[in-house]
């Protein structure tokens, strides 16, 4: 059973990136330089609205034709995977080649599939193609790069941990992505973020407010950050 309620997922959209990770961080439950994908990892339709999901992942190769014929056969058994998740999902695959990103796997028709199966965003370090059709069908990719070619790409296997940007990932994990980035919400405290993170913005703007203000000075912004702790 999905811990997302449409109402939790309603107020997560309504969140940015970095306001999200202040709140996680105000837990105190994860070192600050763990559970979010580096700058690698960047959404590649800053302009829509946040995502959240369960992950589904797996992990492909581009660059090596198959031994035999020209092409991989699809593996179409993946897809009763993906299902196998609580909606809404966040499908995470790893480019596991040398070189990653020598093919995208994921282009218009492979996103349009995804969102058939109840998935808002795909996630990889390597490629994904076809940015103006997945434009207009409302799908958000997080990559480094973008190919002309799907080359040799191909499931290696699926459901196994993975690493993106340096976030690793497993199935089931709960994902934030935005124009900000891409970060894991720790399950333990999934419904209580929106809330920490109201509290946070509100000590934000009180700063901003006084900062952009003509009372403004030193001794106040320091007073005014003490008694907010």
């Amino acid at each position: 059973m999905s811990i997302l309620t449409p109402e939790l997922i309603a107020q997560y959209q309504s969140l940015d990136g970095p306001s999200v990770s202040n709140a996680i961080e105000s837990f105190d439950i994860r070192l600050r330089n763990e559970g979010f994908a580096d700058g690698r990892i960047r959404s590649l339709f800053p302009g829509r609205p946040p995502v959240i999901g369960h992950a589904v992942t797996a992990r492909i190769r581009c660059s090596a034709p198959p031994p035999v014929g020209l092409s991989y056969h699809d593996r179409t058994d993946w897809w009763n995977y993906i299902v196998s998740v609580p909606p809404p999902r966040v499908v995470v695959v790893q480019d596991v080649d040398d070189r990653p990103g020598v093919g995208a796997f994921v282009g218009d028709v492979h996103a349009t599939i995804l969102k058939a199966l109840g998935c808002v965003a795909y996630v990889t370090n390597g490629s994904v193609r076809d940015l103006d059709e997945v434009g207009r069908i409302g799908f958000q990719f997080f990559a480094p790069a973008v190919s002309i070619s799907h080359a040799f790409a191909h499931i290696v296997d699926f459901g196994e941990p993975v690493d993106v940007g340096g976030l690793s990932v497993a199935t089931g994990d709960v994902l934030f992505g935005d124009s900000g980035g891409l970060l894991q919400v720790p399950p333990s405290i999934v419904a209580q973020v929106p809330e920490a993170a109201a509290r946070i913005r509100t000590k934000e703007e009180r700063i901003i407010a006084l900062c952009r203000s003509p009372r403004f000075s030193i001794d106040s912004l320091r007073a005014l950050v003490r008694d907010l702790g």
